[in-house]
């Protein structure tokens, strides 16, 4: 496997065929591939060991690198000192047109967990890619209820939705019951908006709350397997 550096931002694919968007991998960031093949290799993202399907056409922003990667180990002390600045990324990534794109991670148009991602990344805090990982990678805040939950909940731990075994959205919470997140069409809104876990009026909030799974505390940087 060879290690290259991005030079631009580059799509990754979930299928040899096909345009779903996967991932994006931003200029900077680090992928490990085989030998490239004519159409699309399968390659992996190093920070976060995701992978996906890279189109020939976006080999020219690959740069072969000889110097290993090597992952910055975060702590708690560490990350609590960036929350406010991660918050301030999310809030800044509200402002400017976009929409939502399952799939991504890079501005203006992210996914629920993409802006996740993207927003402690920029403190040099890595994460997993998907919603569901982060839920497991989280340290979980129990509760038997949503009150319950809510009164361990600090501003910059996660909250997780979903109807079924696992996390399929994610946000980041604010205080105050509230909490910043990238929602699809499905429930009204398309891009970044500020929601509530309290009940509410609002079309939004009613429905993630119906699907309100618990918190969790970031208390370490995701370090790769490999």
């Amino acid at each position: 496997m060879q290690l290259y550096q991005l030079t631009a931002t580059v799509n990754l694919y979930d299928a040899p065929t096909g345009d779903r968007l996967a991932t994006q991998g931003a200029a900077g960031r680090f992928l490990w591939a085989p030998t490239l093949g004519a159409d699309r290799t399968y390659v992996q993202l190093a920070e976060d060991d995701y992978g996906g399907w890279l189109d020939a056409r976006e080999y020219g922003h690959l740069t072969p690198t000889t110097q290993p990667y090597r992952p910055i180990a975060r702590d708690r002390a560490y990350i609590e000192a960036a929350l406010e600045d991660v918050i301030a990324f999310c809030l800044a990534a509200q402002q400017v047109p976009h929409e939502y794109l399952w799939g991504g991670t890079v501005a203006p148009n992210y996914d629920c967990s993409g802006l996740i991602q993207a927003g402690f990344a920029s403190q040099g805090i890595w994460l997993p890619r998907d919603a569901y990982q982060q839920e497991a990678f989280a340290t979980p805040l129990g509760g038997n209820s949503i009150e319950a939950i809510l009164a361990r909940l600090r501003r910059g731990d996660l909250v997780f939705f979903g109807a079924g075994d696992r996390a399929t959205h994610v946000g980041l919470y604010l205080g105050e019951g509230q909490y910043i997140h990238s929602s699809g069409k499905a429930y009204g809104r398309n891009g970044i908006g500020i929601d509530t876990l309290y009940p509410s009026e609002d079309a939004v909030s009613r429905a993630y709350r119906q699907e309100f799974r618990g918190g969790g505390r970031i208390d370490r940087s995701y370090v790769p397997l490999g």
